[in-house]
């Protein structure tokens, strides 16, 4: 937990995918203070026709290397989330060369009671976890 669902524009290869997704799990253990194993990750490439995202009248030019990173998470606070935007930004320009006009993150929060890692269990809950 967080649960990392990563959207981008089919094209790429296998090593740009997983140096994407090795960017993104190490500024969130950076920011979130998680264990490296606490690892949940998608990945789903799309069609460049079903991804729309425009620039919400920030002036931001949207290109192929397009990357919209959705975390589910308990609740952090705020400075956690500003520092993981800015890491997943910063490391995604320097591995990859993803413009920062190309990054779009939107976090959910919910709580211990809405995970369940297997087995039937919430182990939040039960002080499995």
């Amino acid at each position: 937990m967080p649960l990392i669902a990563v959207h981008v524009i089919k094209g790429h290869d296998e090593a740009y995918l997983t140096t994407l997704l090795d960017t993104i799990h190490e500024a969130m253990v950076e920011a979130f203070e998680v264990p490296d194993t606490d690892r949940y990750q998608l990945l789903s490439q799309h069609e460049p026709f079903e991804i729309r995202a425009l620039d919400t009248g920030l002036g931001y030019t949207r290109g192929p290397n397009l990357t919209i990173i959705r975390i589910i998470s308990k609740a952090r606070p705020e400075s956690a989330k500003q520092r993981l935007y800015e890491l997943v930004a910063d490391r995604l320009a320097t591995a990859l060369g993803i413009s920062g006009d190309d990054i779009i993150i939107s976090l959910v929060e919910n709580s211990d009671a809405d995970w369940s890692f297997g087995r039937g269990r919430a182990q939040f809950l039960t002080g499995e976890l």
